[in-house]
């Protein structure tokens, strides 16, 4: 197992920048995951580290070693891509044992690394069948089992269950996390799918336009998002947000009028804030609420049925994006109606006009 230290990386090809002032910290057996949307450099950053790109700019350090010129090889890591580029004409013993024939280890040494790996994996009874003969968290599986015959250091992840079906990803993640906890090995993971950053991670890092938005738990990435990216990325559905400015700035609590009429009262830190500033509301979907002395007029478009719950998606001029809100199952909106809503001043998100988060409070009164 191995720390991981990165200060100030950058990648470029030729003028074109791709990653800039990557600066991160991971611990001994850290599972973190990199999320983002495509495009904004968490595949080219896992390269970096596994050294299938240069680095071009800053230093990364695996167990307090400087890795920038060291090649791939000797890095002691091993990587899972999307593909799961098995031999199609070996038999899943030989795939997992062939980087270790290689290296030129003992057909003792390679019978107990694979049977291992097998093990743990839950394939030993699979290993005399050939790819072909397998579905696809079966052969998943066995890429996976490749790198952990290889004991390395780092295992790195490369949107490993993008290739499979829904069901099957739900059980493969279940997989991966008992697979760390077996191993306490330390793990990166890249994902575009933040629903699988929020199961897996102890760490989540997201990233936009080749930087990093924010580093912490998934837990503080829900509940204490640094700036609206972050807070629009992490969630599913994602973060309501509705324009509006300020309309009164008490201890405490900041009361936003919205551009479409109405307001909303957030406890939220004003002290960087005046009257007339202008800024966005945030709120959650499960935070959004029907309620008659509501001043958030909406008009519903839609509603989904998902057995124990139901969304409700409705328009406001305010909210450009439109609106959704999370309700109980048995309760029904009819497609054109209109509906109040509120939010608990405690539930409420508050971004400036650069789209900053400002500091929630929490009221003594609820305490």
């Amino acid at each position: 197992m191995a720390s991981m230290t990165l200060r100030d990386v950058q990648k470029s090809y030729d003028t074109t920048e791709v990653l800039r002032d990557i600066n991160l910290d991971i611990a001994d057996g850290e599972f973190v995951v990199f999320v983002g949307p495509s495009g904004c450099g968490k595949s080219t950053l896992l390269r970096m580290i596994a050294g299938l790109e240069e680095i071009t700019g800053g230093e990364l350090r695996i167990a307090d070693q400087r890795m920038n010129e060291v090649p791939a090889s000797k890095r002691g890591i091993a990587m899972v891509f999307q593909s799961y580029a098995l031999y199609p004409h070996m038999t899943l013993y030989n795939n997992m044992a062939f980087g270790l024939k290689i290296a030129g280890k003992s057909k003792a040494e390679i019978d107990v690394a694979v049977q291992r790996a097998a093990k743990i994996l839950h394939i030993d009874h699979l290993l005399d069948r050939k790819p072909k003969a397998l579905s696809g968290g079966q052969r998943q599986r066995v890429a996976i089992g490749r790198a952990i015959t290889r004991e390395p250091s780092v295992f790195l992840f490369d949107e490993p269950l993008s290739n499979l079906d829904a069901a099957l990803r739900v059980k493969m993640r279940l997989e991966f996390a008992k697979l760390h906890y077996d191993l306490k090995t330390t793990m990166i993971y890249v994902t575009h799918d933040q629903v699988e950053a929020m199961t897996l991670a102890d760490k989540i890092v997201v990233l936009s336009a080749g930087h990093i938005e924010q580093v912490g738990s998934p837990h503080t990435l829900y509940h204490h998002p640094a700036n609206k990216f972050v807070a629009g990325f992490i969630g599913s559905p994602k973060m309501n947000f509705l324009e509006g400015e300020v309309a009164a700035v008490e201890h405490d609590l900041v009361t936003v009028k919205l551009n479409a009429g109405g307001s909303q009262v957030t406890a939220i830190d004003g002290g960087t804030l005046k009257v007339g500033d202008k800024v966005t509301l945030g709120v959650r979907p499960e935070h959004l609420q029907v309620d008659p002395s509501g001043q958030i007029l909406a008009a519903v478009t839609a509603q989904e049925f998902l057995g124990d719950h139901a969304f409700v998606y409705a328009t406001n001029p305010s909210a450009p994006e439109g609106l959704v809100l999370r309700v109980p199952d048995e309760d029904r909106f009819d497609t054109g109606s209109s509906i109040k809503l509120s939010a608990d001043p405690q539930r409420c998100h508050l971004f400036n006009a650069e789209g900053a988060a400002l500091p929630r409070v929490r009221l003594l009164a609820a305490a």
